[in-house]
């Protein structure tokens, strides 16, 4: 009997392996693709077909070309203003959000968490937002993108649950010693919640660096343009003419196909090396708002 149990549980970890193995497989290989096609000869990948496992040739006269178009360097200062300004603001407004709701003494404290969980089903729409980002004097700025979104609901119940979780005697213990709210907030709540507070920090980080719909809608000024809307204009609207000077029609198209990769691959690595400083909260941090409620 122990033998058949030994013998099922081998088998059922090779299928649970080799299950797991195929989606690392089938999630990777895209980015092992565009990495892959960044690197090769154009003049080679645009005449490849199938799989592609090694570099056809070698070349990164993709990459000199993307960093030669000044809109990718433009897009980069934009998008990292965003970032830490966007990121910083959203922590702050959260984590005040957040140790309001958690506090049990709060007048009306039921009816403030259904009007703002009511918010994640149902909202004005894009033209009530549109009409007044443009009515507080936001529009055709980096603000626009930062200021009307300085809060997800999402993650603020997130945080709420976090911080409900630390013990209420340390918070007494602070009170006796004279300490105000934001003293407990800063030194006490939050020191103890960092799980949460790194992936809050991740999930906002990547909301920033990979937004482009609102700022097309609210920014018009290219020197405004976010990375990703600089990546949006190479990707969909082929427009890669200015990092293709000098080349003939027929070379141009080649070498606008591996600039298209390389592209990706400037906007996209940044954002991957973000994820192994915050991967061993990530799941602790994650799993705090299913626990409780």
């Amino acid at each position: 009997m122990t033998t058949d149990k030994g013998l099922f549980d081998r088998i059922f970890d090779v299928v649970i392996y080799s299950v797991l193995g195929l989606l690392v497989l089938v999630t990777l290989y895209p980015l092992l693709y565009v990495a892959l096609a960044s690197i090769s000869d154009a003049t080679q990948l645009v005449t490849h077909r199938g799989l592609l496992l090694k570099p056809l040739g070698f070349s990164l006269e993709a990459y000199v070309s993307v960093f030669k178009n000044p809109g990718i360097l433009i897009g980069y200062r934009n998008t990292l203003f965003i970032l830490v300004a966007g990121v910083t603001i959203n922590l702050l407004m959260t984590a005040l959000g957040a140790y309001v709701l958690s506090r049990k003494n709060v007048m009306w404290n039921k009816a403030f968490i259904f009007i703002i969980v009511f918010t994640m089903f149902f909202n004005g729409g894009l033209i009530p937002i549109y009409l007044i980002v443009k009515n507080v004097g936001l529009l055709d700025t980096l603000w626009s993108t930062i200021i009307p979104f300085a809060i997800s609901t999402f993650n603020l119940i997130i945080m709420r649950t976090a911080f409900m979780a630390v013990p209420e005697s340390l918070e007494e213990s602070a009170k006796i010693d004279g300490a105000n709210h934001f003293t407990i907030l800063f030194k006490i709540i939050i020191p103890l919640s960092m799980p949460v507070i790194a992936v809050m920090i991740l999930y906002y980080a990547v909301e920033k660096w990979n937004g482009w719909f609102y700022a097309s809608i609210f920014i018009k000024d290219r020197e405004l343009f976010p990375l990703q809307l600089t990546l949006r204009e190479i990707l969909i609207a082929n427009s890669t003419d200015n990092m293709t000077q000098g080349a003939d029609a027929g070379d141009r198209f080649q070498i606008g196909e591996t600039i298209k990769y390389a592209t990706i691959m400037v906007a996209t690595v940044p954002i991957l090396c973000v994820y192994p400083f915050v991967q061993k909260y990530f799941v602790k941090g994650v799993m705090v708002g299913a626990l409780k409620g």
